[in-house]
């Protein structure tokens, strides 16, 4: 038996999601306050932030699976809140990066940018998230239209890829476990999009059947008489 919760039930949900969402930046906030994080601080809230980035967009990705495998239709009601809170941490770990890390230094951040690989694709992925944020809301559902807004959305995909890319880039060789980690844990999820998708639909897109060719009927001999169009002889 699948379980549906009321209005009043759904409501207390999303409320303990979204304390449940603070937590990781409450526990960084005390780190920083009690001075707490280690030798190098603002690497480590940098960080963080984008690990925690990464973490609530693959709570994102896991709605579907889960919501299939489950029953429970009313995980998908969670989802905006969950990729909101990706986008969130992913402000927050920029943020971090452009204030305390380079001090709004733009020479700085351009070099770094140009000459740093991981940099780059790490700004791509948050670049690609804004519209995705900014779109997030039924009103730009029924402004863009239900299809359209699915197609922007599927960059999500792309977001993934690009930041757990950015983690694997971003560590050093004897610390690679996590960033591998977290490409299996990505390959699974889009695997079974893949599969869910040919199961649904076929390993190949269908295509519509071209009308058939009619063949040119020339006119009867009834109809050309008719006609006074006269007869070969």
């Amino acid at each position: 038996m699948t379980f549906q919760p009321t209005p009043r039930q759904l409501t207390a949900i999303k409320a303990a999601l979204f304390l449940l969402t603070l937590l990781p930046a409450l526990h960084y906030a005390h780190g920083l306050w009690s001075d707490s994080l280690g030798a190098n601080p603002i690497e480590a809230l940098t960080r963080g932030m984008g690990i925690w980035t990464l973490n609530f967009l693959f709570l994102t990705l896991c709605v579907s699976p889960l919501r299939k495998l489950s029953g429970w239709h009313w995980l998908l009601r969670l989802r905006r809140m969950l990729g909101l809170t990706a986008f969130a941490y992913g402000c927050l770990h920029l943020l971090t990066y452009l204030w305390l890390d380079q001090f709004w230094d733009v020479d700085a951040i351009a070099r770094d940018i140009w000459k740093r690989p991981f940099i780059t694709v790490g700004a791509t992925a948050f670049l690609l998230m804004l519209p995705l944020a900014l779109t997030s809301s039924h009103a730009a559902i029924r402004s863009l239209g239900g299809k359209r807004w699915q197609s922007l959305h599927r960059a999500v995909y792309a977001v993934a890829i690009l930041g757990v890319v950015h983690y694997l880039w971003l560590v050093k060789r004897v610390a690679l476990l996590d960033p591998i980690i977290y490409a299996l844990v990505l390959a699974i999820l889009l695997g079974w999009r893949v599969v869910e998708r040919i199961r649904l639909n076929g390993p190949w897109p269908t295509r519509s059947t071209p009308p058939a060719v009619q063949p040119v009927v020339f006119m009867k001999r009834d109809a050309a008489a008719a006609l006074g169009v006269p007869k070969k002889r």
